[in-house]
């Protein structure tokens, strides 16, 4: 199979150029908005000190940190992603923690060769609605963890559920045109919007007692940096990139009207309407 024709070649191009520098940029603001489904992931996942734990779709490398402290120094936590701009700030983030029982490597987890049954939980934080190929992917996820370990993983429900999320994108399409919507079960952040597909899948791709359970929690981002996080990230911040500066400036108008209903005494805050699967390998 030739470069090109890799499964996620689109995301991995997206997640190398444009999207991956930019949310290291925005990696503190990330981490604390989504420091709930940190907190939540480590305790329900956790498999006991000194096990091993995969997370997908690490990022910078926030849940995989935070899952190794836990495992302690007998354990071991491994983050894969495939954008190398997140791998290589997960790996200076646990460099300067002296966390040497987290590693982070820089992989398609659809067809990544992982150590079978290498693992005795896998983990994920919104890191899992990206492949072209879901149930080619936990397949080739599950071969990686032995045999009764555990996965738990996060995923956004619906746009509508999610008003936060969708508020950018609504805001400018005066000025960028609506957004454009995404083909049925189409990698991106709603893929799995629709539980019992995500159930579906899971278990065509060989995994157990598969539960996908409602989760809402409440998230927050400062005032003084929603406006950094609203023009930068998502496909609003993609389509800004390329603008000139008169649009940028109108867009900023038009996202903080958009955000202001959600910020009170300088926080604005708002519900995440998500899925906590689980499963079993």
């Amino acid at each position: 199979m030739t470069a090109d024709q890799a499964p996620n070649q689109q995301q991995a191009e997206l997640w190398n150029t444009a999207s991956g520098p930019i949310w290291v940029e925005m990696q503190g603001v990330l981490d604390r908005m989504l420091a709930p489904f940190e907190a939540r992931l480590t305790a329900q996942a956790f498999p006991g000190e000194g096990r091993r734990v995969l997370d997908i779709g690490c990022g910078a490398g926030a849940t995989t940190l935070a899952m190794a402290r836990r495992l302690g120094p007998r354990g071991f936590a491994q983050g894969v992603d495939i954008s190398g701009s997140l791998v290589a700030a997960a790996r200076d983030r646990a460099a300067a923690e002296g966390l040497a029982n987290a590693d982070f490597v820089e992989a398609d987890a659809q067809t990544h060769a992982f150590e079978r049954a290498g693992f005795d939980a896998v983990i994920s934080r919104f890191g899992v609605m990206f492949f072209a190929d879901p149930e080619a992917a936990f397949a080739n996820i599950r071969r990686g963890v032995r045999q009764g370990g555990r996965l738990t993983f996060v995923a956004w429900r619906s746009p509508l559920e999610n008003s936060f999320m969708t508020a950018a994108a609504a805001a400018v399409a005066p000025i960028l045109g609506p957004p454009k919507a995404p083909e049925p079960g189409a990698p991106g952040q709603f893929a799995f919007a629709d539980g019992e597909r995500v159930r579906a899948i899971l278990e065509a791709s060989g995994w157990r007692g598969v539960e996908v359970a409602p989760l809402d929690e409440r998230c927050a981002v400062a005032e003084a940096e929603l406006l950094a996080y609203a023009l930068n990230l998502g496909p609003v911040g993609l389509a800004l990139r390329e603008a000139d500066e008169a649009t940028r400036r109108k867009a900023a108008e038009l996202l903080d009207a958009a955000f202001a209903p959600f910020v009170e005494h300088g926080t604005a805050r708002f519900t995440a309407a998500c899925w906590l699967v689980t499963a079993t390998a």
